[in-house]
């Protein structure tokens, strides 16, 4: 028993001791190309760091960091054994390698062993945390350059813009999630052109030529460094380097560039106006320090590389794993590598896969290396919840001359900004700015243009617009081909004049279509701009609904809706029209009411009223013209007495309703036609079983069988003016024509233009317009729009409208409601009652008072010496000379008897 408790005491303690004890050496592995532009760089880079830890003797604590190099030599199968290799030698974390693609299998491996895999340069958004666990991203993910790179695009307002990409993981990738922003902004990638990842010169060529007259010329490229720029040089070759022509570029340009020596700058002359991004990494004491001795050792002769932002991602990820080993060896764990039971298994056979362990301690260095937080040569090194370095942006910068120019920079949380992103952003990394806040310098664009340029292919004369115009069989003012077998007509010169004012010019050659007997459906037009056999379509074509979801429309041209058309009565019109509103009585009456109230307010005025006395021929003339200016109210004459005001009142009243019932039925008589048929509107028209016409080709099928449930076999197709006049002429039932025709207002204007006997029935409805057809997101749609709009605003689109449709009037429009009854006498009779009553009752009031101010005068005259009889006659004429008097005179007699 006391040998058996001795011998578990000896083993707890050399469990304890082997626990505790630091290993001497620790292997970290480096998958790597070894020859590549970023291998090269970053193999230094990485050799600089571990010595430097190595020499640093605040971390690992004597423990030697050995690091095992293996070339993967640019393939992922050669990359997946190197992985093997290290993982064999007992590596407790695998550093590289820097392309996404061997990325990818390697993941596959770490995840299975549990060992770390730390990349300096694999940006691969698809590389996830998710799907590989033991991934570690020490580079910014090309989520977040996309996200850049969208903003960029927006912020220029390009719509449009073509992707060229290399085929594999980091390729298709990248460009799906810059896809994907861009629809954030209504934006979108046009065409994806893939290049092979070892492309040669013949292979962009043909990329090239195939690109360039898609439409959009705003490019996009992304793909790996190239230090001899060939991309370029053959886009420079195809002389796409010039104006007109925009390039955006992923980081891999600015990688390209830094493994440049300083002697081979010439190459950018190929790069003028280009746009790219390459990583921000803000100025710090580690960074000045590290590329003065790089510089150093490059004199020395023992670097022979220049310094790239790869390179320093490589030297600060040596630091990282170093670090995590430190705290994981500080914590008390052992490096300690266990055997894989399914490993063990198939290792039967003779692979030998079952040499393969699992280290132990993979998952807390894994833990330890995503909390790690440090300032290195590339920034504050710490990482997201996804295992990704947070960045510290992206430099937005511009090839100018052979010389790089920084132009402003991005991060999520400033976005595009011309100050550099603050070093402590908050935690929160949202942005405080909109798009409209957002600012960039001056960028110079290709052929040396310092305006933005618009980015869209514009048509030439080698390769014109094609453009769809409907060879109509009516109403061909608004497009034909004439007997040249030209294109002309309303449509045809509003178009040609709009592009007159656009600020660039464009070529294009319009090609009819239809068979020539009756007119094209139009729906086929507009399907055809949509399956690009055609870049547009001119003419007569309607907005609606359904169309927009698949094209882009210019403003409208043209206001249009639908109207009803049918027969009218035109017997009522004549050129005493203005007459028609009243009725022979209803003028008399309303003639001698004027003359009447001319007498009322002369009897009332002229004794109080100084505008109403003079000489008598003064008087009528005063009289008379005050009665008839009542009717504009521009009367020159005053109302003194209360009974002139009060008849006055009245009289105003009567004069305001009469005179707004006239001009309303006047307004009805000019603007409106007695219908010859019982339709009065749309609802009367659908209620009936009456077939209806309609102009074959247009929307008006659709939308009168699916609006407003109207059978198609009431419907009738009509291809011309002539057959319009003719069916409206034999009328519905067994002669073959129609009730009424529904079509839209301007080709109704231009089929009455010389037809009296019909007319418009009620209101418009479906308000629509005219527009010209274009591909969706075509920016000449735009600024065709604005160029409409100028027309409008100016007599010339008016010109273009008399120059096709007033020979030698302009058509106007027909009535469209019927004409009211003429205005009776019995319509105001209680109102001119009312009127006379008043009148009445003044004139008794005025008379009652003016007799007896007359008894009183003449009782105060009388002579009692003198006889008092006076004849009849002789009272009136003394009674009406006493009405002339002024009656202030008879006040102020009165007032002097009664004071003596």
């Amino acid at each position: 028993m006391k040998k058996v408790l001795l011998a578990v005491l000896v083993l707890g303690l050399l469990t304890v001791t082997v626990k505790c004890e630091r290993p001497a050496v620790v292997n970290v592995g480096a998958v790597f190309t070894f020859n590549s532009v970023t291998g090269r760089a970053a193999k230094t880079a990485m050799e600089i760091a571990v010595s430097d830890v190595n020499g640093d003797p605040t971390i690992l604590n004597g423990t030697k960091l050995n690091l095992i190099k293996v070339d993967a030599n640019s393939s992922a199968f050669m990359g997946s054994i190197g992985a093997f290799q290290v993982i064999d030698k007992q590596a407790v974390a695998i550093i590289g390698p820097e392309s996404s693609a061997i990325v990818h299998m390697i993941s596959f491996i770490s995840t299975g062993l549990e060992v770390p895999l730390i990349s300096f340069s694999a940006s691969d958004p698809s590389l996830s945390a998710s799907q590989f666990p033991f991934f570690v991203r020490m580079t910014q993910s090309d989520s977040v350059q996309m996200k850049a790179l969208a903003d960029l695009i927006r912020y220029y307002e390009w719509k449009e813009v073509i992707a060229i990409f290399v085929d594999d993981e980091y390729g298709r990738n990248g460009i799906s999630y810059l896809s994907d922003e861009l629809s954030k902004g209504m934006s979108k990638i046009h065409f994806k052109f893939p290049l092979s990842v070892n492309f040669d010169l013949d292979e962009v060529t043909r990329v090239l030529n195939r690109s360039k007259f898609l439409g959009p010329q705003v490019f996009v490229v992304h793909m790996y460094t190239d230090a001899k720029l060939r991309f370029f040089e053959v886009a420079q070759k195809q002389n796409m380097m010039s104006s007109n022509y925009v390039w955006f570029v992923t980081h891999w340009l600015s990688s390209s560039l830094e493994s440049s020596s300083p002697g081979n700058q010439s190459s950018l002359r190929v790069l003028e106006g280009v746009v790219g991004l390459r990583p921000y990494i803000p100025m710090s004491v580690q960074k000045t320090a590290f590329v003065s001795r790089w510089k150093q050792m490059q004199q020395k002769n023992f670097v022979h590389s220049e310094l790239t932002t790869q390179a320093m991602y490589a030297y600060d990820t040596v630091w990282a794993v170093a670090l995590a080993i430190d705290k994981l060896l500080h914590e008390g764990n052992n490096l300690t590598f266990s055997f894989n039971n399914n490993l063990h298994d198939m290792g039967r056979t003779n692979t030998q896969i079952d040499r393969f362990k699992v280290f132990e301690g993979g998952e807390n260095l894994l833990k330890f290396l995503t909390q790690i937080n440090f300032p290195g040569l590339t920034g504050q090194v710490h990482f997201d919840a996804l295992q990704n370095l947070i960045g510290s942006g992206f430099e937005v910068f511009n090839v100018v001359e052979g010389q790089i120019r920084t132009v402003g920079y991005w991060s999520e949380f400033s976005r595009l900004s011309t100050s550099p992103p603050p070093r402590n952003p908050p935690k929160s990394n949202q942005t405080t700015k909109s798009e409209l806040d957002q600012k960039l310098g001056k960028v110079r664009w290709p052929g040396g243009e310092s305006t933005r340029p618009r980015g869209w292919l514009l048509a030439n004369k080698e390769k014109p617009y094609k453009i769809v115009v409907p060879r109509r069989t009516g109403f061909t003012e608004f497009v034909r081909v004439n007997a040249s077998n030209g294109i002309e007509g309303y449509c045809v010169d509003v178009f040609n004049e709009a592009t007159n004012l656009l600020p660039y010019d464009i070529h294009f050659k319009f090609e009819p279509y239809g068979n020539g007997v009756s007119n094209p459906t139009y729906n086929d037009l507009v399907k055809m701009v949509v399956d690009d056999k055609y870049d547009a379509a001119v003419g007569d074509i309607t907005i609606v609904t359904n169309r927009t979801r698949i094209v882009d429309f210019t403003q409208p041209f043209v206001d249009s809706g639908l109207v009803i058309v049918a027969p009218i009565d035109n017997s009522k019109s004549s050129t005493w029209v203005f007459l028609k509103p009243f009725t022979a009585e209803m003028w008399i009456v309303t003639g001698l009411s004027f003359l009447v109230i001319a007498v009322v307010i002369w009897i009332l005025e002229h004794r109080v009223n100084d505008d109403f006395r003079g000489p008598p021929k003064r008087q009528l003339k005063t009289m008379l013209l005050f009665s008839f200016s009542t009717l504009f109210k521009t009367n020159s004459e005053n109302t003194i007495s209360t009974l002139g005001r009060m008849v006055m009142l009245v009289w105003l009243f009567l004069l305001l309703v009469v005179t707004s019932s006239y001009t309303a039925s006047l307004t009805s008589i000019l603007t409106v036609q007695q219908l010859s048929s019982s339709i009065t509107g749309m609802d009367s028209l659908t209620a009936s079983n009456s077939p209806i016409g309609y102009q074959v080709g247009s929307f008006v099928y659709a939308y009168m069988r699916d609006n407003f449930n109207i059978p198609p076999s009431r419907l009738v197709q009509l291809r011309s003016p002539e057959e319009y006049e003719s069916a409206l002429r034999l009328g519905p039932g067994k002669r073959g024509g129609v009730a009424a025709i529904i079509d839209e207002l301007p080709y109704i204007e231009l089929f009455l233009a010389n037809r009296t006997d019909f007319g418009i029935i009620g209101q418009p409805f479906a308000k629509k317009g005219w527009g010209f057809v274009f591909q969706k997101d075509s920016p000449i749609a735009v600024d065709l729009s604005t160029s409409i709009l100028k027309l409008s605003e100016s007599k010339k689109l008016y010109e273009i409208y008399k120059k096709w449709f007033c020979r030698p009037d302009c058509p106007s429009e027909r009535a469209r409601t019927p004409e009211p009854d003429e205005l009776q006498l019995s319509s105001f009779w209680g109102l001119y009652l009312l009127c006379g009553a008043i009148t009445v009752i003044a004139l008794l009031i005025f008379l009652l008072k003016t007799v007896r101010q007359y008894i009183r005068y003449k009782r105060t005259q009388m002579d009692p010496s003198s006889p008092s009889d006076m004849g009849f006659s002789k009272v009136v004429y003394n009674f009406f000379d006493f009405i002339d008097e002024k009656e202030e005179a008879i006040k102020n007699f009165f007032s002097q008897q009664d004071s003596s």
